[in-house]
């Protein structure tokens, strides 16, 4: 059987800016972001790509045709051969009832009803609805789909699958959370046999989205919600434990069952005001750091408080002790691995895609039947690759500006080696790329984190971003309890989780070290990357230090490279010392303009 999972609606950037005024900072506050698409053939992943990575428009929310078009030719397929397209959103008539209802039961005046009635009935006509999402799907592939070969997929379904496909499981508890779905932000149950069931009493409404609230704070501390999320939660390591959150006292009730409320204020400039009131804050405030750091800090511990919440009720509830979280919030993986560690659960898996790109797969394997047995690997390096002559057709392009030689892996790998423990900023591209949101090793920007200042000189000169957001370690996967405290994890592949770092590594590794002595890393081993794994092998055996630093191959406010033009353009215009592309080691040329 082959399914194509696809997530993203050509019109939802134009529809939630008319009707929500989804614009500017709020820009990501829409349905359908994340666009992507995956193919699945009989149970297996075999292609995913990010649309953003392709069209290179960060986070964008429209169909994907480029996705859809590059995995059907990675696989030498094409639209016919398909059995069932698969797409991460159900609007069923009766959700769509249920909507109606709540908004007429609501304590708004009739006029602010019949005005969200009518926005309502406005997005599920041009975007939402069945009919539109077919409608969408043949004018943007120019294709005469049959309806019967269009699947839709509950939302909160669609995460599940993904995240139990990725850990290779068919039984376990789960928790999703998110901004929102159909009708809920947050669910809770276990997944039986590979089949979902939900604990009702557990689910959390879309008003009172734990998402939305950071989200919220993200905005009154001057990033983009929906996007800059992970900046407050590096902020929040800053700050001390606080002794007393007036978030939970004043905006947070939770419920015996697992639920929770949020009473925040929806309305911008309202909640604003609710905001400054209960941290103490102001306009002018709100550009303090220390201030930001302590509102960070805040935001950062209720989300810790209400998750572990959850965890704690799904644990008692639950003869399972595997947990499967899934959902935009299980990016915050200092919530996460906190929970893990505190939780009754021996185990907690979150995957490459728990946030929305994990969609498509998730709707493509919930079509397509979570697999019995498996012996195929889960890997992140889904999308495309390039072979020498691609690579050397872009150089081509470039030549006034780069030289670059050919080597064989060995002298390749010396080479890098030689430059990283000189304090040079090396891009490394090679394979397929990563799927999600992270860099898992074949996009991305490595250092050397013995180098205390390191941090400084990739945030300034390269990556042009805040001097206070850390980098994540990439280390073999047999010397990662050696340097990290693990707890009761024993691999992290995903970059989904936060560790100590052990004391005494701490002065030998700084460039990877947060403020707080943590670190978000990545394990690798020959298996899963060889490429990196030979390279860090060999960066040990000169250094005796068996990691280094990671981040992703781009600049602040761009995808992750995808394609070697991509990786020249971002290479070219920041100050990355070389490039390892392919077999090629790439330097710029002295003297060129820049």
């Amino acid at each position: 059987m082959i399914v194509v999972g696809y997530n993203g609606f050509t019109r939802s950037a134009e529809l939630f800016a008319k009707l929500y005024e989804a614009t500017g900072v709020d820009r990501h506050q829409l349905i359908g972001h994340d666009a992507s698409a995956a193919l699945v053939v009989d149970g297996e992943v075999v292609a995913a790509v990010e649309e953003e990575r392709i069209s290179r428009a960060k986070k964008t929310s429209d169909f994907p045709v480029h996705a859809i078009r590059w995995c059907l030719k990675q696989a030498g397929i094409g639209l016919d051969d398909v059995d069932v397209f698969a797409f991460p959103w159900r609007f069923a008539p009766e959700v769509v009832d249920r909507m109606i209802r709540d908004i007429a039961d609501g304590g708004m005046p009739v006029v602010a009803k019949l005005d969200q009635l009518g926005r309502v009935g406005e997005l599920y006509t041009g975007m939402l609805g069945r009919a539109a999402v077919h409608a969408d799907f043949m004018r943007r592939m120019d294709y005469p789909l049959d309806p019967n070969r269009l699947a839709l997929v509950p939302h909160h379904t669609a995460h599940l699958m993904c995240g139990a496909y990725l850990a290779a499981v068919r039984d376990a508890a789960f928790l999703i959370s998110d901004g929102r779905a159909e009708t809920h932000s947050a669910v809770m149950g276990e997944l039986r046999g590979g089949v979902m069931r939900v604990f009702e009493r557990g689910s959390v409404g879309m008003d009172d989205s734990l998402a939305m609230a950071y989200g919220k704070i993200t905005r009154y501390l001057g990033f983009v919600p929906n996007n800059d999320e992970y900046k407050v939660m590096g902020l929040a390591a800053y700050a001390p434990p606080p002794t007393h959150n007036p978030l939970l006292v004043n905006a947070v009730q939770l419920n015996e069952d697992g639920s929770y409320r949020i009473f925040i204020p929806g309305d911008k400039e309202v909640y604003y005001s609710f905001f400054d009131a209960l941290f103490g804050g102001d306009s002018e405030k709100r550009e303090d750091f220390e201030f930001r750091v302590k509102v960070a800090g805040l935001a950062q511990h209720m989300v810790e408080a209400v998750t572990a919440h959850q965890v704690r009720v799904l644990g008692a509830a639950t003869e399972f002790d595997t947990l499967l979280f899934e959902g935009g919030l299980a990016l915050n993986c200092v919530a996460g691995t906190k929970m893990l560690q505190r939780s009754s659960f021996a185990a907690i898996e979150v995957g490459f895609g728990a946030s929305d790109p994990g969609v498509s797969i998730g709707a493509a394997v919930h079509v397509a039947g979570l697999p019995e047995h498996s012996a195929a690997t889960r890997t992140p390096y889904l999308g495309p690759s390039y072979d020498d002559t691609e690579i050397l057709a872009a150089l081509a392009e470039h030549h006034d500006d780069v030289e670059w030689a050919e080597l064989d892996v060995a002298q390749l790998t010396a080479r890098t080696v030689e430059l990283l423990t000189g304090k040079k900023v090396v891009a490394w591209f090679q394979g397929r790329t990563e799927y999600g949101p992270r860099a898992l090793g074949n996009r991305s920007i490595l250092a050397d984190p013995r180098f205390p200042d390191i941090k400084d000189v990739i945030n300034l000169r390269v990556k042009h971003r805040e001097p206070f957001r850390p980098f994540a370690p990439v280390v073999l996967a047999s010397e990662a309890s050696r340097l990290f405290d693990l707890g009761k994890k024993t691999v992290s592949p995903y970059m989904t989780f936060v560790f100590p770092v052990r004391a005494e590594y701490r002065d030998r590794i700084p460039g990877a070290c947060h403020v707080d002595g943590t670190a978000r890393i990545q394990t690798v081993d020959d298996a899963a990357n060889p490429e990196l794994a030979a390279l860090l092998h060999a960066f040990s055996a000169s250094t005796g230090v068996p990691c280094l630093l990671n981040t992703s191959f781009n600049v602040a406010g761009e995808p992750i490279v995808c394609s070697p033009r991509d990786a020249l353009r971002c290479f070219l215009k920041t100050e990355i010392d070389h490039l390892v592309m392919g077999h090629f080691m790439v330097a710029k040329r002295s003297g060129r303009d820049s």
